[in-house]
């Protein structure tokens, strides 16, 4: 379950990826052109520490980007290379914002969510002491089992490769890769995640998975 609140960033998410997006390899837009949400999802730290959630993005008419991104409220240990930016939250102060491919606890949800036939977590803002369910505005579903063995990813272990669609997330066991340019024309290999969201009525690859 993810707990949200009801808050402000400054700057947004969408202010720190438009200057963050124009430098990736995968990114093929103009500059000048503004970015804008068109769905996200969230998965769960069993630790309750660190926020994680992938935005669906375009800039209007282009092709709609993948970016996974972690929420950490002190700098992730070693993770400067991941940094996004920083960003003061209204109820949480401030939160370090990490490119999640870089993250090990993100690895670790994404695994889990491709072996396991994991979805989404659900998502609730706390109203007056109850809490209120948000419907969800993208549906993933990982093409494991409940009772698959998830291979181990460690964090010191992680080698990790920006491609032209697609980043690389190499692990002791297990190579990952996530489809940053969600056009279809990926083609997954091994365990996968695939989602739908508005507009998206066909399930799309996101993610897949081998272990080696």
């Amino acid at each position: 379950m993810a707990l949200l609140h009801r808050a402000e960033l400054h700057p947004t998410k969408l202010e720190l990826l438009a200057a963050w997006l124009p430098e990736r390899r995968w990114y093929g837009e103009s500059t000048d052109d503004d970015v804008v949400r068109v769905a996200a999802y969230r998965f769960d730290d069993p630790a309750g520490a660190v926020g994680i959630e992938t935005m669906l993005v375009s800039t209007g008419d282009s092709a709609v980007y993948q970016v996974p991104l972690t929420y950490r409220g002190a700098p992730l240990p070693g993770g400067e290379r991941w940094l996004v930016g920083t960003t003061e939250h209204s109820v949480l102060g401030r939160r370090w914002v990490y490119d999640a491919c870089g993250d090990p606890v993100y690895v670790s949800a994404l695994a889990h969510a491709i072996f396991t036939g994991g979805g989404q977590a659900d998502e609730f803002f706390e109203v007056d002491g109850r809490l209120e369910r948000r419907d969800p505005s993208a549906v993933v579903v990982g093409s494991g089992t409940p009772d698959a063995e998830v291979p181990v990813a460690d964090g010191p272990s992680l080698v990790v490769t920006d491609e032209d669609y697609a980043t690389i997330i190499t692990t002791d066991r297990l190579q990952l890769t996530v489809v940053r340019r969600l056009d279809g024309g990926d083609r997954p290999i091994g365990a996968t995640l695939t989602g739908t969201w508005d507009g998206q009525p066909t399930a799309l690859p996101l993610a897949h998975a081998i272990t080696r």
